[in-house]
This record gives C-alpha cells, structure tokens and sequence, in this order.
C-alpha cells in the first residue's frame, strides 16, 4: 500500500500551505502566532527609533516611487519576504503600477518601464547590497552620480543602506510576510 502525500487533503488540512488566496489569512495568523524570535523593537528600543530616524533621513527629498522601488529590489535580493510585502503594498497605495512591480525583479529586461534615474538606482541597489560579490563597480557608480547630484546620490545610498538593514532585522528575527507592525 502507499500513501499519496500530496493528496489535496492532506495539503487542506494545514493552514501553513494556503491552498487559495482566500486562505492567506489564516496562514499568516498561524505563521506570526508560531514566530519565537524576539521582538527587536521591543528589545531594543533605541536602536530601532535610531533606525527609523536613519530611514526617514534617508528618504528625504527623494521621490517615493523612486524609494519604494529601491526598496523592493533589495528585498528581493536579500530574500526578505516581509520587507518585500511591507514595500510593494505601499508602493500601491503610492499609485505604483503592478506592471512595474511586477518587472522590478527583472528591471534590466524590462528597462522601458523605469526611468533613467530609476535604473541608475536600481542597479547601485543591487551593487551596494550585494557589495561582498565584488564591490560597487565603478561604472555602477558614475551612471548614478550622472543622473542624482551628489545631495540626492548621498540620500539613494543611506537608503540603500537602511533598507538592507531593515532586511536583515526581519529575516534574524524571522519577521512573517503579511504582517505590518506600522499599522
């Protein structure tokens, strides 16, 4: 005899893996409720009001779209499933489209989507986060110090900056996508 694992009532019974969209709710209640990590906010006060001052700096005078997209791309990079929900769904609210959410992952494939300077930005996101691949190369750099003046070129990477930060609080700390502790 054998077991047919992948029967659809043995993958109904957990909520752990919905099976529509409609049951995503239940599993990020579950998700969140089974969470054992510590609450870094809660712990660490004074570094997490230091962080989001360092991010509301960051941002300053830059476009939101602009910082929304730096945002979703590094999550991607660093794998953050919640920084990545937390950014596309204020990106929406934002007004950012789905096509261009859609294509931020693949932005050099879909170029036609974003701007100059948006390109420009995503590739010194993925320069700077993944910086221990082989550093910020030069012409990564000088397409972005082209098209920011170097007030605006400080402020893309602090933000760069906060942004990979925030990622690796959430993923240390196992924060569950679908949750938003802002709220």
């Amino acid at each position: 005899m054998t077991t047919d694992t992948a029967s659809p009532n043995a993958s109904s019974a957990s909520l752990a893996t919905p099976a529509t969209a409609a049951d995503v709710p239940a599993a990020v209640a579950t998700a969140a409720a089974g969470r054992d990590r510590l609450d870094f906010a809660k712990s660490a006060p004074k570094v997490f009001r230091a962080l989001i001052g360092f991010d509301a700096a960051a941002r300053e005078g830059l476009d939101p779209a602009l910082v929304e997209l730096v945002q979703i791309r590094a999550s991607h990079l660093n794998h953050c499933a919640y920084c990545l929900h937390m950014h596309t769904n204020d990106a929406r609210k934002a007004g950012e489209s789905e096509d261009r959410l859609h294509m931020a992952a693949v932005w050099r494939e879909a170029r036609h989507f974003f701007s100059e300077r948006e390109q420009a930005a995503l590739a010194l996101t993925e320069a700077v986060t993944l910086v221990a691949d082989g550093g910020v190369p030069d012409d990564v750099y000088a397409r972005a110090a082209a098209v920011f003046d170097e007030r605006e070129l400080a402020h893309v990477l602090a933000l760069i900056c906060t942004i990979n930060t925030w990622n690796r609080v959430a993923l240390s700390t196992a924060k569950v996508a679908g949750t938003d502790e802002r709220r």
